[in-house]
C-alpha cells in the first residue's frame, strides 16, 4: 500500500487523427498531457485521469463531426477497465515510468442533411448564413453560422436580434445531422441618446463633436465599435467600453453609453540608444496629454547626443517643445507647433541651430494623409575643411521652408515603434526653401521613401507574422542649388542606420581632398541620394528574433538611375520583443572601406526596427 501512494511517473503517446487542427485541439484538451508534470498522481489516480480523458477526448471528436467516435486509452498495454491494472501499477518498481497510449476510432464524419430556420428571414439573410446542406457537421462551423447571421441582423438595425445555439438531431441509421436554428429579430432600431461617463478632464462637447456615430443613425454594432476605437486614438484614454441599452425606448432608439477611463495626465519617459558611429544618446521627455480638455498635447524633450562615436567630435544636445492640437478646424486635422535647438559636432561639420515650425496634417482615409507647413531655422555651421576649396569655414544661415508631404501607411500599427509585419509605409515630400546666408540660395528638396513588409508565412509554412521580408527604398534630390551653395545640413549623406549600415554616419558620398592639414577623409555631402535595403526578420520563441540584411546606396552631385559608386553593407542582428517595441542590436560590415583607418564594422542598438 505504501508503494501505491507514491507518485506514478508516466509518458503519453497520442496518435494523430490526420488533421493538424484536430490534433492540436485534442492535445490541448488532454489532462494526461497538461497535468503530467505539474500534478503528479498515484497509480489509481492515473487510471482515474485516463478515464476522464477518454470522455473529454470523445467530446472533442464530436465537435469535429465524428459522433460515433471513441477514444481508447491503455496503460502499459492494458485496458482501463482491466481489474488487474491498479495492482500491477502499484507493484511496479519505484520510479518506473508507465506508458499511456491514446488512440482514436473516428467512425464516419457526419454531414448536415437539412437546415431548419425558425423565424422570418429574407433570401439575402439566408444566403449570408454561410452554411449549406452537405457541409461537414463540425460544431464550430454550426456555431459560427449562427453568429454570422446574428451579426448581419444587428448590422441591419435589429439591435436585439437573437440566434439561439443550433440544435442537432442525429439520424438513427445514416451519419447525418438535421440542424435547427431559432431566430428572433425583434424591432428595428436606431441609435438613441449617447452618454459619456467617467470623464475627469476631457470635455464631453469635444468628444460628442468628434464621435463617428450620432443619435438617429441606424443601429450598427460595427459603427459603434469604430467610434470607440477612434476615440481611443486620441491618446487620452486608458480604456473605453461601450454599454448598450437593454431595450428600445419610446422613440425607437437604443441608448449608448461610452464608459471612459482617462490616463494619467502627465507622463515622463526616458530613452537611450547607441551606435558605434554616432555614439550614445540619453534623453528624457515630459508630456501633458490633455492641456485644455480637448486632447491637446504638450511635449518637452531633451537629449544628450554624440557620447563618443567614430563620426562625432564632441558632445551635443537636441531639445524641442511640441504642442499638438487635434481636430484643428476640421475633424481628422491636426496642427503641431514646434520649437527646438540642436548642437552637434560631426566629422562633416559642427552645427548650432534654433528651429521652429508649424505643420497642418490632414488624415484623408485610414491609410492616406497629407501635411503642409512652414519651418524656420537660424544656424551656425563650422566646416574647417571648406577652406581647402577657398570657402569660409564658418557660415551663418537663416532658412524658411514650406514642407509639403503625402503619406501612405497600411501597417495598421498604433506606434511607429511597433514591429511591422505587413503592409507599406510610403511618403513623398517636397520642401521649397529660401536660404539667406553666404551665398543666398533658393532650392527644393524632394524625397521619396518606400517601405514594404511581406509576411512570408504562406510561402514557408510558419505562423503569421513570424517570418517577414522588409524592403526599403530612398531617393532624394535637391533642385536649384549646387553642392556648395546648398547649406551643409541640407545636403544628402549616406551611411548609418537610416541609409547604409556598415558605413559610419555621413561617410558615404563625395569627400573633401586629403591635405597635410586635413589628412583624413571628410564628407562633403551631395545633392542626390539613392539607397535601398532588404532585411529578413524571423521571430524565435516568444520574445526573441533575428535579422539578416543588405543595405546599399550612393550619394552624388546629380541623381543617377545607374550609380557609379555604390556602397554595400551587410550584417545581421538579434531582437528582443517588448510591449513597447523590439529592442534591436545590429552588427553591419562594409564591403569596401574608404581607407584602412575606417572601422571594420558598425554596431547599432536601439528601440524599434531599423525601418
Amino acid at each position: 500500500m505504501a508503494a501505491a501512494a507514491d507518485p506514478q511517473p508516466y509518458r503519453v503517446e497520442m496518435a494523430s487523427v490526420g488533421n493538424e487542427k484536430s490534433d492540436a485541439t485534442l492535445a490541448a484538451s488532454s489532462e494526461l498531457l497538461s497535468l503530467r508534470r505539474s500534478a503528479p498522481v498515484s497509480p489509481f489516480g492515473l487510471i482515474a485521469r485516463a478515464r476522464s480523458d477518454q470522455s473529454r477526448l470523445k467530446t472533442v471528436l464530436e465537435s469535429f463531426g465524428y459522433y460515433q467516435s471513441r477514444a481508447v486509452v491503455t496503460i502499459d498495454g492494458m485496458a482501463l477497465d482491466d481489474p488487474r491494472l491498479g495492482d500491477l501499477l502499484g507493484a511496479s518498481a519505484p520510479g518506473a515510468t508507465a506508458r499511456v497510449a491514446v488512440g482514436f476510432d473516428l467512425g464516419p464524419l457526419y454531414h448536415v442533411r437539412h437546415i431548419a430556420i425558425e423565424g422570418t428571414l429574407s433570401a439575402a439573410d439566408r444566403s449570408a448564413f454561410g452554411l449549406a446542406e452537405g457541409d461537414p457537421a463540425v460544431a464550430a462551423t454550426l456555431i459560427d453560422a449562427g453568429a454570422r447571421l446574428q451579426t448581419r441582423l444587428q448590422e441591419q438595425g435589429f439591435a436585439f436580434a437573437q440566434v439561439d445555439a443550433p440544435v442537432g438531431y442525429e439520424d438513427a441509421t445514416d451519419p447525418v445531422l438535421d440542424v435547427s436554428f431559432r431566430v428572433t429579430t425583434g424591432p428595428r432600431a436606431v441609435i438613441g441618446e449617447i452618454h459619456f461617463v467617467g470623464l475627469r478632464r476631457m470635455h464631453e462637447k469635444f468628444l460628442a463633436k468628434r464621435l463617428l456615430v450620432h443619435s438617429g443613425d441606424k443601429y450598427s454594432p460595427a459603427a459603434i465599435e469604430r467610434a470607440r476605437k477612434d476615440l481611443s486614438t486620441l491618446g487620452v484614454f486608458a480604456a473605453i467600453t461601450v454599454q448598450v441599452g437593454t431595450a428600445v425606448d419610446a422613440t425607437g432608439g437604443v441608448p449608448i453609453t461610452f464608459d471612459c477611463r482617462e490616463r494619467a495626465r502627465h507622463a515622463v519617459s526616458f530613452n537611450s540608444a547607441y551606435s558605434s558611429d554616432l555614439g550614445g544618446t540619453v534623453g528624457t521627455s515630459w508630456t501633458d496629454r490633455d492641456v485644455f480638455g480637448g486632447a491637446q498635447q504638450l511635449t518637452v524633450s531633451g537629449s544628450v547626443i554624440n557620447l563618443g562615436g567614430s563620426a562625432t567630435t564632441a558632445l551635443g544636445y537636441n531639445t524641442n517643445i511640441k504642442y499638438l492640437m487635434p481636430d484643428f478646424g476640421h475633424r481628422d486635422q491636426s496642427l503641431q507647433l514646434a520649437v527646438g535647438a540642436v548642437q552637434q559636432s560631426l566629422q562633416a561639420y559642427d552645427q548650432t541651430a534654433f528651429t521652429s515650425g508649424a505643420t497642418l496634417t490632414r488624415k484623408l482615409s485610414t491609410h492616406w494623409s497629407v501635411s503642409a507647413g512652414v519651418s524656420a531655422s537660424d544656424e551656425r555651421i563650422y566646416q574647417p575643411q571648406a577652406t581647402i576649396l577657398k570657402q569660409d569655414a564658418t557660415k551663418y544661415y537663416t532658412m524658411i521652408g514650406l514642407p509639403l508631404s503625402v503619406s501612405y501607411d497600411s501597417t495598421d500599427l498604433a506606434s511607429p515603434l511597433d514591429d511591422p509585419r505587413h503592409g507599406m509605409r510610403d511618403s513623398l515630400s517636397v520642401t521649397p526653401t529660401r536660404s539667406i546666408g553666404h551665398p543666398d540660395a533658393t532650392f527644393i528638396i524632394d524625397q521619396l521613401k518606400l517601405a514594404d513588409y511581406l509576411d512570408l508565412h504562406p510561402l514557408i509554412a510558419t505562423a503569421p507574422g513570424r517570418s517577414v521580408l522588409a524592403l526599403r527604398a530612398l531617393a532624394g534630390f535637391a533642385q536649384g542649388a549646387g553642392e556648395f551653395s546648398l547649406p551643409p545640413d541640407q545636403r544628402f549623406y549616406g551611411g548609418g542606420s537610416g541609409t547604409i549600415r556598415g558605413y559610419p554616419y555621413q561617410a558615404v558620398g563625395p569627400q573633401f581632398p586629403i591635405t597635410p592639414q586635413f589628412p583624413t577623409s571628410t564628407p562633403i555631402g551631395g545633392t542626390a541620394i539613392i539607397a535601398g535595403s532588404v532585411e529578413f526578420r524571423q521571430r524565435i520563441a516568444a520574445n526573441w528574433g533575428a535579422a539578416l540584411f543588405v543595405d546599399g546606396g550612393q550619394v552624388s552631385s546629380t541623381l543617377k538611375p545607374l550609380p557609379d559608386v555604390f556602397r554595400i553593407g551587410v550584417g545581421g542582428g538579434i531582437r528582443y520583443y517588448t510591449p513597447i517595441g523590439p529592442i534591436r542590436l545590429d552588427v553591419a560590415f562594409p564591403t569596401k572601406r574608404y581607407s584602412t583607418d575606417d572601422e571594420s564594422f558598425e554596431l547599432y542598438i536601439g528601440l524599434g526596427q531599423a525601418f
